[in-house]
């Protein structure tokens, strides 16, 4: 396996910090494609590289390994994960899953008024965004968001924190995220048709919410899940554009023939 060469943390952070920062360092590295699938990082050298201590080390490794992003290593250390194609769709298919349960419950036990208002001003704020002939990059980034936003709004109407750690942990999976595959088309002439249909699932999934129509918000949820299932294997095995954006991380996904 490869060893990995980082840049140095700047002295003065507290602990805490310093673990805060050698994650989102390693993280960052990793999805790039800097630290590749395999690469073996040790505690020891990545204190060193770093120029901390091998307690925010250890916490961040640990860190980027609940995320899934490393696995931990027989005789010690860490190693950059790899995934395969059905990795990812699987995870996407239980982020669905979850999330369609969420919206059933949402509309069987009755969300919070404010927390309607919020997600319908949530899609309102889309709605003006997607009413743009063409998303330059910041208006896709308010998207990504938006979106984002929406979907914890969805998790926190069903009232239910064992749910909502479960999802958690789901969502924080690499490419699992209700944006992870969207930036795959950025910059692609479908990207607003894409995100227009996403859009539309949106406000039927809260519509049925509000009419207390648990089945039907949870099957539209999971309908919804399926246009990341399209992207990935757009991302996959489609063939690349000068406009689309390469998706981070996409080279630790092992491609079926």
């Amino acid at each position: 396996m490869k060893a990995a060469v980082v840049s140095p943390i700047e002295p003065g952070d507290t602990g805490s910090s310093q673990a805060v920062k050698a994650q989102l360092r390693l993280r960052e590295m990793i999805l790039a494609g800097e630290l590749p699938g395999g690469a073996r990082i040790a505690e020891v050298a990545i204190s060193e590289q770093l120029g901390v201590s091998r307690t925010p080390v250890r916490s961040a490794l640990m860190r980027l390994e609940q995320e899934g992003l490393l696995e931990a290593l027989p005789n010690g250390g860490y190693a950059v994960r790899t995934f395969s194609e059905r990795d990812v769709a699987d995870a996407i298919e239980l982020r669905g899953t979850l999330e369609g349960l969420v919206a059933r419950l949402a509309a069987e036990r009755g969300a919070a008024p404010v927390v309607l208002r919020e997600a319908r001003a949530c899609l309102q704020r889309i709605d003006e965004l997607l009413r743009e002939p063409a998303l330059d990059d910041a208006a896709f980034s308010r998207y990504v968001t938006h979106n984002e936003k929406f979907h914890a709004l969805l998790c926190e109407m069903a009232g239910s924190p064992v749910i909502a750690q479960q999802l958690e942990r789901v969502v924080n999976l690499p490419f699992a995220s209700p944006s992870g595959f969207v930036i795959v088309q950025a910059n692609s002439p479908a990207a607003r048709d894409m995100l227009v249909i996403a859009q539309d699932q949106h406000l039927q999934v809260l519509d049925a919410i509000e009419s207390g129509e648990g089945s039907r918000a949870e099957a539209l949820m999971r309908e919804h899940s399926r246009i990341a299932r399209r992207n990935l294997r757009e991302a996959l095995h489609g063939t690349p554009t000068a406009e689309q954006r390469p998706l981070p991380g996409v080279q630790l996904i092992r491609r079926r023939g």
